[in-house]
């Protein structure tokens, strides 16, 4: 029977010769303290350069990138092309505008509509964005039935989106700004 003693004797022993294994392989290297720089930021900066280190939450550093909907000209052309209609739900960083009910005044009486747009991308393309129209139809004891509007009134919408977007970034070009409106968090 081994006894307690020799089995710790036995431990360190392994972990002496497995030390040693691993500075013989390499993993360990004594460096110059005059070629390493003191600074932690640089030593980090080089040794992913290098590629012998990674990072595992990111850059700390660097702000946060922030686009907003000014600079987008999709959302901007349907916001223009929607506000005859109250809007219910407008989430940029969702990517969706919902307006609410809303009737024309030479409309069928009880009859609303609602438009809801998703945008799929932020590019100016016909699979880019994607429009639904809802119908409600009430009678005179108030019960509504609401259905999804099968007709071209979505295409039209969509297109009268993708023409005015694509007039705004036209016009974006034009005046020289080639690159959209960011603004960066500055760096503590």
């Amino acid at each position: 029977m081994i006894s307690l003693k020799s089995s710790i004797n036995y431990k360190i022993l392994l972990l002496l010769l497995s030390f040693f294994y691993l500075q013989s392989c390499g993993l360990y290297r004594a460096t110059d303290a005059r070629e390493v720089s003191p600074n932690a930021k640089d030593r980090v900066q080089k040794n992913i350069q290098e590629g012998r280190g990674f990072r595992v939450f990111g850059d700390k550093e660097q702000g946060g990138v922030f686009e907003f909907a000014s600079s987008n000209p999709l959302w901007r052309a349907t916001i223009d092309l929607l506000d005859f209609a109250p809007f219910s739900n407008v989430d940029y960083s969702g990517g969706i505008i919902i307006t609410d009910w809303y009737s024309n005044d030479d409309s069928i009486e009880n009859e609303n509509l609602k438009i809801t747009v998703r945008f799929l991308s932020n590019e100016i393309r016909a699979d880019g964005l994607d429009v639904i129209v809802h119908k409600k139809k009430c009678d005179q004891s108030n019960r509504c039935k609401i259905s999804k509007l099968e007709t071209d009134l979505t295409d039209k919408i969509k297109i009268a989106i993708l023409k005015n977007a694509a007039i705004l970034e036209k016009s974006r070009i034009a005046n020289g700004a080639d690159k959209d409106f960011i603004l960066r968090e500055p760096k503590n």
